[in-house]
């Protein structure tokens, strides 16, 4: 016989056993999966962000349907998602607070400075890992984007040399917030009225007025202003307790430096 027509014989046998045990191994090693699984996978966001502590959307469902995790843990789907999650449970939806990205640094390009020109990887971690960084401020937004690239939902961009979150378009998955190196984004419960301290320097003043003219200072007034001991300042640097807080603002009329604000209002 032929060798070549041999060999062709020979590997199309190979591949028809092969066929016949992958579809034995299919048969035989099934795994029924519950129908719920595939549907709420469907309403999911379909982010992946990981924002409900799980590896992604499917492992999510998976986790609803085989250990009873809460249904309203999809971030970026919100109160719609957690409706049709529970239609398809069969339970209630609780209550759903939409999250929402915050930027705790006020430092653009009018207000701070570069100390060098950085000329490597357009990343922020390259550019942390390089003394640190570039900006005068070691503690801001370096500006570079990395939480634009994560964000998958166009909700963040660089502007003015600081990343700027578009409240419509973000749904607190935070996915911006896990990338940034220096940690100056954080995800809060979105309210109309509550201010948040958009700085992260804990230098103490002089030193942070040299490297930024909108940094938080230390100075106390906003501590002292509060009717409901919201507001502590610690390392110099003043955090606002979102429980306490009433959003009766006092904080951000007293904040000489300005960097107090609520953010539902930019």
């Amino acid at each position: 016989m032929n060798p070549i027509l041999m060999a062709i014989i020979l590997v199309t046998v190979i591949g028809l056993i092969g066929a016949v045990i992958l579809v034995a191994a299919s048969i035989f090693m099934y795994v029924p999966v519950d129908e719920r699984v595939e549907k709420i996978t469907a309403v999911l966001a379909g982010a992946n962000c990981g924002a409900c502590g799980c590896a992604g959307c499917a492992d999510y469902a998976k986790s609803i349907v085989e250990d009873g995790n809460a249904v309203n843990k999809c971030t970026p789907g919100g109160a719609a998602c957690a409706a049709k999650v529970a239609e398809i449970m069969g339970v209630d939806a609780g209550s759903t607070t939409p999250m929402k990205a915050v930027v705790a640094c006020s430092g653009t390009c009018g207000k701070t400075g570069k100390k060098y020109e950085f000329q490597g990887i357009q990343s922020c971690q390259a550019v942390k890992g390089l003394y640190g960084g570039d900006g005068m401020c070691k503690f801001g937004c370096l500006g570079y984007g990395d939480c634009t690239r994560a964000c998958a939902f166009d909700a963040i961009h660089i502007v003015d040399g600081i990343a700027k979150v578009d409240r419509i378009k973000c749904t607190g998955c935070g996915a911006c917030a896990t990338v940034c190196p220096n940690a100056v984004i954080s995800i809060v419960p979105e309210h109309k009225r509550k201010p948040v301290v958009l700085c992260q320097n804990k230098d103490k003043g002089p030193d942070t007025r040299k490297a930024c003219t909108a940094g938080c200072i230390g100075c106390m007034k906003c501590a002292k202003a509060c009717p409901k001991e919201a507001i502590t300042v610690e390392n110099f640097l003043a955090k606002i307790d979102q429980e306490k807080c009433v959003g009766c603002q006092l904080c951000v009329k007293e904040c000489p430096m300005g960097v107090i604000h609520v953010p539902a209002n930019e």
